[in-house]
């Protein structure tokens, strides 16, 4: 199949602690904590949106794999928190990395599977040589109402892969496993989503990401031993704990991709981020497996071969740039998030 050819990836150095957030409601941030295995979140600052975040990523990736933007034939750009209803985000990042006109470039929503939606389009028509490199993102400006259980977790961030062909990575395959699960929703004009809960776990994320694994190492062949790394989508720090457990695979093989802990959930940017910082750290023949989730719900899983080539392009280091970070209270981030008006 496609490769990889270059990746990127971004994250707003602000953060909130969730034991700022528990105080404003008056909850016991440490009980809150430990039970999402999330410390704190990344906060968008008040120029920061999906666009802003998938230049920043989109740029990084271009400059990793030192290709000609003009070469990139389509553009998607998966997110929940596009910044216009109508105008696409796409065509902002075409034009910023200087890659108009594209032969394709769109939008797309699946809840926190976005971006993983427009990785297999681009493998599609990099496969049927209808283009010679594509883009795809997942950027999320996550938005949470106040008090909520998910305003603890909601983030910003996002992740952009360029494929194509003699890349760093090699796509050997990829599934999807997809219902009609109303566990996570937002009507038109609804500032915030709605969520079902506890609902939201065993016939959402688990079933699917499970249902999509196993389809995906039973088409190829493999076992949970046979990966060096694993990544599933992280709507907190338990759940990716949780399932790998599940399906047989070790903690160690997705510490390195694990970052929701330390930056909470940034949707549609999630499971690539993880493997953004899973592909700073890989050597050639390891491989990977990504399975991504999103709620209405499906789930998109890849397996991930590591190129030799991949010890001639600079790192990305997203845990390095997530490292560098300040630290803001709760106004500061109503204010970051529009709330005050």
């Amino acid at each position: 199949m496609a490769d990889i050819v270059g990746y990127g990836a971004y994250v707003p150095r602000y953060r909130i602690k969730v034991d700022e957030i528990a105080r404003i409601w008056g909850r016991d941030g440490k009980s809150v904590s430990s039970g999402l295995y999330v410390f704190e979140k990344s906060v968008p600052a008040m120029d920061e949106d999906t666009a802003t975040i998938s230049v920043e990523s989109a740029r990084k990736a271009v400059k990793q794999s030192k290709i000609n933007p003009a070469d990139i034939g389509a553009i998607y750009v998966g997110s929940e928190s596009h910044p216009y209803a109508v105008k696409p985000t796409a065509t902002i990042v075409a034009e910023a990395i200087e890659a108009t006109p594209v032969l394709t470039a769109a939008d797309y929503e699946f809840a926190c599977k976005a971006g993983t939606a427009g990785m297999q389009n681009c493998i599609a028509l990099v496969e049927s040589k209808m283009i010679k490199y594509g883009m795809a993102i997942g950027t999320d400006v996550a938005q949470a109402a106040p008090g909520d259980a998910l305003e603890y977790t909601a983030a910003a961030g996002g992740s952009a892969f360029i494929i194509g062909r003699d890349g760093i990575a090699e796509i050997n395959e990829t599934v999807s496993f997809t219902t009609d699960t109303p566990d996570f929703w937002r009507r038109e004009g609804e500032p915030y989503p709605g969520h079902g809960e506890r609902f939201t776990g065993e016939p959402a994320y688990f079933k699917h990401i499970t249902n999509a694994a196993k389809m995906l190492m039973e088409k190829i062949g493999t076992k949970p031993s046979d990966y060096d790394f694993a990544v599933f989508h992280q709507p907190n720090g338990k759940f990716p704990l949780r399932v790998a457990k599940k399906l047989g695979f070790e903690r160690k093989q997705i510490e390195d991709g694990l970052l929701c802990p330390i930056i909470g959930n940034t949707y549609s940017g999630s499971s690539l981020l993880g493997l953004s910082a899973v592909l700073d750290v890989a050597k050639p023949g390891h491989r990977i497996i990504v399975v991504s989730y999103g709620s209405g719900a499906g789930s998109d899983a890849f397996d991930i071969t590591v190129k030799d080539k991949i010890e001639e392009v600079e790192r990305i280091g997203v845990k390095k740039m997530i490292e560098s970070k300040e630290y803001v209270d709760y106004g500061t981030y109503m204010k970051f998030r529009g709330e005050f008006k």
